[in-house]
């Protein structure tokens, strides 16, 4: 197992490290150009947006849309994965990974935008996402098909096993001797009987269940990162300065790139908010809307939520804190800087916190299996034997460390973002035809509706 982890691991230093962030970051500048900076010059009509109801009782709202896709983005990596950054990196990835959030957005638009164009209708509901705008778009299933197995692996069995440990190891803290004792199948148990009574329950039940955990548990973190920050605003001078100063000192960034305040910055923000990954657009295809560029411009919220606002909260409670001793990374990290400030409350603040980030994670990305598995072959059966796998999955995750189900899961993850890159940069003509006919709609003063006819756009499912 130690060979097998240290080729993926090597794997995943090549993707990542040559491949991967050059595309994601070429095509985020260059859907911001082609956009004319979409995710600014929309960003008040995607608020506004977000507050429309659906079109018909059922289905799923953008709101409840845009929960499902910040349930899967939010989980613990906002948390312990910026203090991971600011230890190896510095002050200084704080700033690439705000730039990297205002690029990627566009990206997130494009992306999620296309998948409304292609979504299916699913009984009451709507799915769609990378896997069906490559079938009906490209005409291309086969890569459909490989898609859609790459995203399940990934999110059903890595991530998911993954976030379920993350939970579990939260309760260490609290219990002596905790990996000898019953606390981690308790914790199991609990977890995939919460997962179960959520995802037989359907998209509809997931899309509630994330509208009502998300907003909540990200505001109560907010608020307690402004606390911190607010008690201590005779810092924020010194913690810009730091900031900035490290952000642009190219003599240190030259002399080692891979392990600079750039490189980890960039992936901390593209890694955190899934901008181009093609996961996303799973979520934003369920929403019911009356045009594809609505849920594309609400989509563009989810990456200022997970990167602006929530990754930063960390970042401010951290630099609180300082980011000298460097004996500490990850959770430790962050429980250090919360006791520092507020007490031992903290602490069960944070585990908390970590529980209800990891929990929504589990349901966010079993919406997206599930829209994927649908793609490959619909079937009730098939679909009832997968969900009660993934229940078990998560059972037998709070129990194991997944070293190389993490590295495998990250390399799974890139595959697959290579093919969501590729496949919209191909069909941007698509996505600029969407987006300009949104605005023209809007400057004569209509509720933009969409009709892909007019506009020469074929093989749309729900829009005839």
């Amino acid at each position: 197992m130690d060979v097998i982890n240290q080729w993926i691991a090597q794997a995943n230093d090549f993707l990542y490290g040559y491949i991967l962030i050059a595309l994601l970051v070429i095509s985020g500048v260059y859907f911001t150009i082609r956009t004319k900076f979409v995710q600014i010059r929309l960003f008040p009509e995607a608020i506004r947006v977000l507050t429309e109801k659906k079109k018909e009782k059922t289905g799923v709202s953008s709101f409840q849309a845009l929960m499902i896709s910040t349930a899967s983005r939010v989980g613990t990596g906002n948390i312990a994965g910026v203090a991971t950054a600011l230890s190896m990196g510095g002050a200084g990835a704080i700033f690439w990974m705000w730039v990297m959030a205002i690029v990627g957005s566009a990206s997130a638009f494009v992306e999620s935008t296309l998948a409304q164009v292609y979504k299916e209708r699913d009984g009451e509901v709507f799915r769609g996402g990378p896997a069906y705008y490559i079938q009906y778009a490209l005409g291309q299933r086969w890569l459909g098909i490989i898609f859609s197995i790459l995203l399940i692996a990934c999110f059903a069995f890595g991530f998911n096993a993954l976030q379920s440990f993350n939970v579990s190891s939260a309760f260490e803290y609290y219990v002596e001797d905790y990996a000898n004792s019953s606390v981690p199948m308790i914790i199991g148990l609990i977890l995939a009987a919460a997962t179960a009574l959520v995802i037989f329950g359907g998209v509809q039940r997931i899309g509630i269940i994330t509208s009502g955990i998300v907003p909540v548990m990200a505001l109560l973190y907010i608020v307690l990162g402004l606390y911190i920050t607010c008690t201590n605003l005779g810092k924020l001078p010194d913690i810009f300065g730091e900031i900035f100063a490290g952000a642009f000192d190219f003599k240190s960034i030259a002399g080692g790139f891979a392990g600079s305040c750039v490189m980890y910055g960039i992936k901390r923000g593209l890694f955190s908010n899934e901008a181009g990954m093609g996961s996303a657009p799973n979520a934003g295809a369920t929403a019911d809307v009356s045009h594809p560029a609505k849920q594309g411009m609400v989509q563009m919220l989810s990456v200022f939520i997970d990167t602006i606002l929530i990754c930063t909260t960390t970042a401010m409670m951290l630099l609180n804190f300082g980011t000298g001793n460097q004996e500490l990374t990850g959770m430790p990290y962050v429980q250090q800087a919360v006791n520092a400030e507020v007490g031992v409350w903290g602490i069960h603040f944070i585990t908390v916190s970590i529980f209800l980030f990891a929990f929504s994670s589990l349901i966010g990305n079993y919406c997206y299996a599930e829209s994927n598995l649908k793609f490959i072959k619909d079937s009730k059966g098939l679909l009832f034997v997968f969900r009660i796998i993934v229940v078990g999955v998560v059972f037998v995750g709070a129990q194991a460390n997944f070293d190389t189900v993490w590295n495998l899961a990250d390399v799974l993850m890139g595959l697959m973002a290579i093919v969501n890159i590729v496949s919209i940069l191909l069909l941007s003509k698509i996505s600029m035809k969407v987006m300009n006919d949104y605005t023209r709609q809007k400057k004569e003063g209509k509720d933009p509706q969409f009709h892909p006819d007019k506009l020469g756009i074929k093989n749309t499912q729900c829009w005839k």
